[in-house]
């Protein structure tokens, strides 16, 4: 067997590795697969050929009509209100045994409620900050000092070390 170039992928190899499976020579399978770039970018995946495609922009709306989807859930309403869901539960309630579930499934797809009632980016809901380590919510509360700059009395500090009794050693007494 005779490889002209340098064994780079697999692909250069053609039935090689195949014929050597079958015919039980289990030396040369393993000689070509130690001879391939160990590179996972070299493998032949990653070298498929072109193909020309039209690159062209779609807008969301026009998918949205070609492949009819419904309108677009809003991630929070435009205005905050505090208000939004105060009787969602008496609603559904009434809804689900006045018209049914498929009714309120129906709604929710024709007109989709916002996934949360505030548009900030910087609001943390309350389950979250309860969910997280001690110093986390001191660290989003900002009770805590910085480690950097510890608040500390200096001048104390200096006085105990001068003081010569904590420089003596350590007398044990027996009681």
């Amino acid at each position: 067997m005779q490889i002209g170039d340098l064994l780079i992928t697999e692909s250069q190899l053609k039935t090689k590795l195949n014929e050597s499976v079958h015919e039980n020579r289990r030396g040369e399978f393993a000689l070509l697969l130690a001879m391939l770039s160990h590179d996972t970018l070299d493998f032949s995946e990653f070298h498929l050929p072109k193909s020309d495609t039209k690159h062209y922009q779609a807008n969301e709306d026009a998918l949205r009509k070609q492949f009819g989807a419904g309108p677009k859930q809003p991630l929070a309403p435009d205005t905050f209100n505090m208000l939004i869901g105060k009787n969602n539960t008496e609603l559904l309630a009434k809804m689900g045994s006045a018209v049914g579930m498929s009714d309120i499934k129906l709604t929710q797809c024709l007109k989709p409620e916002p996934f949360n009632i505030r548009d900030d980016k910087k609001h943390i809901p309350l389950t979250v900050i309860d969910n997280c380590e001690l110093a986390v919510r001191r660290r989003i509360k900002n009770t805590n000092t910085e480690l950097s700059n510890p608040q500390m009395d200096a001048v104390a500090f200096y006085d105990d070390l001068q003081n010569e009794a904590i420089h003596q050693p350590l007398h044990l007494f027996s009681a």
